[in-house]
């Protein structure tokens, strides 16, 4: 490969054939066979920050990967000012089923913003992935020399109307969107393709720690564990229910005792996060800890030491804080919506819930039965080793820019 001599980096980067005891050696010849066929091009990707959220955590493992099996893969982050994240993030709320007035004001923000980086951005990629919403228009700006690919990660079982009128015609330049489920799909001409997700087992988000170094990230913060920890890891946004956590938590209370970890943190394309933040420090107490924090090794502990992760999502595109308390054999409580029901098969790997009431009789049992904990750890821990690690997301990436024709078309029904 030109460019960086990934072999001789000073850091332990992670490979695909890092994963040959997780996979299989079958599995890593294979991607790796895929991807020689690929090491002439040049990827970019496209996104709207570089920390907060699952997004940037995939690019952030996915990137590196690609490269390191020799594809020249890249990622680039748009710039915006306050009032653009304010219309993107109305935006991305809309796409989920909310209201949104969508004003001659706001389309001028957004478009201008985007076409302002346009202006600072030279692309003259192979292959152009742009992800969600934020950068979606950029695609009217440039002559492409080939496919561009909208990613877009949230639920749209029920998108607004308004807006997805709006959107739909920057949508429609696109040569293919990937979406993470079938029961996103919309009524557009690009071809449609399904995409889970998935984690990096090797990251500090995800990486194997030992109890001393558990213990010295969770005194760290001072979070007591003299009690069992019920834990909750995502953005502070409204359609994670953080506040259907804490109601849940103080129902199950009174039948075990526990504390309560919230941590999250505000990424800077979400200008809501610090409103709901503050909101929820009002609810915090000795056993009910809020914490924003950018501190993944701090995730990971949490994550390990839980004797239950909740994510009650009333909207959620996928859910990898899910997938990673699975990996480390932490049961999880998810809300019963998008992309979490097609992680937790509800009473064999974790269970599903649609109301405090039945989160909360979930904590209780959970909290109060070792046993049912154990299994429940080891059935989650297998359906992320099987379905949703990072090789077969490249995998998956990998089939579908393979499958792309000379024309940019897709030929066959590659990840549908």
């Amino acid at each position: 490969m030109d460019g960086l001599n990934i072999d001789s980096a000073p850091f332990g980067m992670t490979t695909v054939e890092s994963y040959e005891p997780l996979v299989g050696a079958a599995t890593v010849e294979r991607i790796l066979r895929k991807a020689e066929a690929m090491r002439d091009m040049h990827i970019v990707n496209v996104n709207s920050t570089y920390y907060g959220g699952g997004v940037a955590e995939i690019l952030s493992s996915l990137t590196l990967l690609m490269n390191a099996a020799g594809i020249r893969t890249g990622w680039r982050v748009i710039q915006g000012r306050p009032d653009f994240f304010s219309v993107t993030k109305k935006m991305h709320n809309a796409l989920q089923g909310a209201d949104i007035n969508l004003s001659d004001l706001k389309r001028g923000i957004y478009e201008e913003v985007v076409y302002e980086n346009a202006v600072r951005m030279h692309i003259d990629h192979d292959v152009v992935i742009v992800h969600d919403p934020q950068p979606l228009p950029l695609i009217g700006h440039f002559r492409r020399r080939g496919p561009w690919v909208w990613r877009c990660h949230v639920d749209l079982s029920h998108p607004n109307r308004e807006l997805w009128s709006y959107l739909a015609p920057f949508v429609e330049c696109y040569d293919a969107v990937v979406l993470s489920l079938p029961e996103y799909a919309q009524k557009i001409t690009p071809p449609q393709r399904f995409i889970m997700p998935a984690i990096n087992p090797f990251s500090t988000t995800n990486k194997n720690l030992d109890d001393d170094e558990v213990d010295e990230r969770l005194g760290r913060y001072d979070i007591p564990t003299d009690l069992p920890l019920v834990v909750q890891v995502s953005r502070f946004d409204k359609w994670k229910d953080p506040q259907g956590v804490i109601d849940a938590f103080r129902l199950a209370r009174r039948e075990v005792d526990a504390t309560l970890v919230l941590v999250g943190n505000v990424a800077t394309d979400d200008p809501e996060g610090q409103e709901v933040f503050e909101d929820l420090c009002k609810c915090a107490e000795e056993r009910i800890r809020i914490l924003s924090v950018q501190d993944t090794a701090l995730v990971n502990a949490l994550q390990r030491r839980a004797a239950v992760v909740l994510q009650k999502s009333t909207r959620e595109g996928f859910g990898l804080t899910v997938t990673e308390a699975m990996w480390k054999g932490t049961p999880v409580i998810g809300g019963k919506v998008g992309g979490i029901r097609h992680q937790i098969e509800d009473g064999v790997n974790g269970f599903l819930v649609d109301s405090v009431e039945q989160a909360a009789a979930r904590i209780v049992q959970v909290v109060s039965n070792p046993d049912l904990r154990r299994k429940l750890g080891e059935k989650a821990r297998e359906t992320v080793r099987a379905r949703f690690l990072m090789t077969r997301l490249m995998e998956d990436w990998l089939d579908l820019i393979g499958s792309f024709e000379s024309n940019f078309r897709l030929k066959g029904p590659v990840g549908a």
